[in-house]
């Protein structure tokens, strides 16, 4: 039994879903939850930054992962799936930029990937395999 296009893009979208739902979650919860002294020790740049900064990207990821499952999942706004993944993608340049400025190039295949995901997520989403609102 052969599976259509969509039904393997919409695989292949829900996979990217929850990656990016994972690995923003987990970056989140750290940025939101961990002392700042404790993450300054894996991430240099909070060093250098407000700790209400790095606060508020923390919950920001949060919020995106979050925005990235739950629309989709329950079909509550769905619509709002793909903004999420626009709004990561968006994120995942800045931080591209970010860490270009401070020679921080290590870090940019994972932003470069992650930011490539959602805006997979973003343009599946939106144009190739959009989900129904409930009815």
């Amino acid at each position: 039994m052969a599976t259509s296009p969509t039904t393997g893009m919409n695989t292949g979208l829900w996979v990217a879903q929850v990656l990016l739902a994972i690995a923003f979650g987990m970056a989140g919860a750290m940025k939101t939850f961990t002392a700042i002294d404790d993450l300054s020790q894996t991430l240099p740049w909070v060093r250098d930054d407000l700790a209400l900064l790095v606060r508020f990207i923390g919950v920001s990821e949060l919020l995106g992962a979050a925005g990235l499952i739950l629309p989709a999942a329950t079909r509550i706004q769905p619509r709002l799936t793909p903004l999420a993944a626009a709004g990561i993608t968006v994120i995942m340049v800045l931080a591209t930029g970010f860490h270009i400025v401070r020679g921080e190039f290590s870090a940019l295949p994972v932003t470069l990937v992650l930011g490539a995901l959602a805006g997979f997520v973003a343009w599946g989403r939106w144009k190739k395999v959009p989900i129904a609102p409930r009815s």
